[in-house]
């Protein structure tokens, strides 16, 4: 970010492919890394110091990846910006993407890079018990006017936001940001310069109170990242779904994209959302009037688990998605729920498709 002011100005010049995605279709412009990821999952509980028979398998990742695919899955074609390197990683990675008929214009190939790679090991319920990743290609940009959804991606990289917010008011807007607890108290310290803020007490990796009680907790945190300038606060809770967090005002509910209404998988969403969920319905429910703070809980849905990598990018992907066809805010995190659902009950990080009818 400190070479950004730098770039400003005089601007750089645009692509045409970019400039007519921009002007024409109005969709999702997603910055970010595309990764192999490699998936160790142990059919018995692991001991340390010797291999454990199990699956091992290959998976197409990265967060901005990954929000990228769930976008297109969902109706909205997105342009994905990223680097990878002359390597079977990144031999894999494009070759997917452009068997899925999305655009590679914006994806860079880099001789002096190795695309970024991760390896996860998993125990036998699922969960991620380790990782180590491998990641070189770094791609930074900024846009301005238009909305930015801000994916922590992890507590390192969450303190990042500091550094975007000091450029926030200059260039750009961050109008959503998806923490998890953890990140939020990494977002939060990082913004007010100090620890300020301690994670919340867990056991087991899961929070010993109640939804309403780990908010009372987590709302500080919450308030820093608001009054910073962030308009959407989605903090995501695993298991215990999601809170919508904003300040009070029309600004919020007047969050979307100018847009014609879209064709297709998108348009059908569109309809369909719509018919069952009127626009606007739960923008009266009830908030705390002493701090002018709005939170909505949305609860997770039931579902069969088989692997949980994918949830909170596909959470991203489909209201990212739904914003762009032209659903509300509420409306589009509650399909955003919904394709969270469909991910953790696949192997992939990304369903390999979408059924219209299990989202709406």
């Amino acid at each position: 970010m400190g070479s950004l002011a730098g770039q400003r100005s005089p601007p750089r010049e645009t692509s045409d492919a970019l400039q007519t995605f921009v002007d024409g279709e109005g969709g999702p412009v997603i910055i970010g890394g595309m990764v192999l990821d490699i998936h160790a999952t142990p059919s018995i509980p692991a001991n340390p110091r010797t291999t454990t028979p199990g699956r091992v398998h290959y998976s197409l990742g990265g967060v901005a990846r990954n929000v990228a695919e769930c976008v297109s899955k969902l109706g909205i074609n997105p342009y994905m910006i990223s680097a990878v390197g002359f390597d079977m990683a990144g031999n894999l990675l494009l070759e997917h993407w452009k068997s899925s008929g999305l655009s590679t214009e914006g994806i860079r190939r880099c001789h002096d890079i190795e695309t970024a790679v991760v390896c996860n090991v998993f125990d036998v319920a699922g969960e991620l018990a380790a990782a180590v990743a491998s990641v070189e290609s770094i791609v930074v940009a900024a846009d301005s006017d238009i909305p930015v959804w801000f994916e922590p991606v992890s507590v390192a990289k969450s303190k990042r936001v500091a550094s975007v917010a000091k450029y926030q008011m200059l260039y750009f807007q961050i109008t959503f940001a998806s923490p998890n607890e953890d990140e939020l108290i990494a977002m939060a310290n990082a913004l007010s310069f100090g620890d300020v803020f301690s994670p919340v007490q867990t056991s087991g990796g899961k929070s010993k109170c109640s939804i309403e009680s780990l908010f009372q907790m987590l709302k500080p945190a919450i308030w820093v990242l608001l009054e910073k300038g962030i308009k959407v606060v989605v903090l995501t809770l695993g298991s215990n779904g999601v809170l919508l967090c904003a300040k009070v005002g029309p600004s919020f509910k007047q969050i979307s994209l100018k847009r014609k209404k879209p064709q297709g998988f998108g348009g059908l969403l569109h309809e369909l959302v719509n018919s069952t969920c009127a626009p606007g319905r739960f923008f009266s429910a009830k908030r705390e009037e002493s701090s002018n703070l709005f939170a909505v809980h949305f609860p997770a849905i039931s579902a069969s688990v088989v692997r949980l990598t994918g949830a909170g990018d596909c959470l991203v992907g489909g209201t990212l998605a739904s914003i762009c066809a032209g659903l509300d805010v509420m409306q589009s995190l509650a399909v955003g729920v919904a394709a969270a659902k469909a991910a953790v009950e696949v192997e992939t990080n990304v369903p390999a498709e979408y059924s219209l009818e299990k989202i709406a």
